[in-house]
């Protein structure tokens, strides 16, 4: 896998940017953020060492749902497409970890949605 080096400050990508491959953060952390339609942007998490992300578009290659930015300087291995159907299909157990992160993530996207309905009143129409 290639390595790439991430100034802080800098974005690794950008929301709306095409999505073709995964990161590997094997130094320093990032932060993820989501720009609302009003223009303010919400930091969803931030990730460190040995954290995935980028996954999504490197499943299905539709572009970024977030903007990626280096809070500290680091390091990231880069998981293309052609790497990752390579894996799968030598080795489809290692995908698992990926599959395990996915999962996670939407869980917890659900649970977010969940307390949002929970604040708003049942209407019928």
């Amino acid at each position: 896998m290639k390595k790439i080096y991430v100034k802080k400050g800098k974005s690794i990508f950008l929301e709306g940017t095409p999505g073709e491959c995964a990161y590997i953060i094997e130094s320093g952390s990032v932060e993820v953020s989501k720009t609302k339609s009003n223009g303010q942007v919400i930091s969803l998490g931030t990730l460190y060492e040995k954290d995935l992300f980028g996954e999504l578009g490197l499943i299905d290659g539709l572009p970024r749902t977030a903007t990626v930015t280096a809070i500290e300087d680091c390091t990231v291995s880069i998981l293309t497409q052609e790497a990752f159907n390579s894996l799968a299909r030598r080795n489809p157990q290692s995908l698992i970890p990926i599959l395990k992160i996915l999962a996670k993530r939407l869980r917890s996207a659900l649970n977010v949605v969940e307390s949002l309905n929970k604040k708003q009143p049942n209407t019928i129409s």
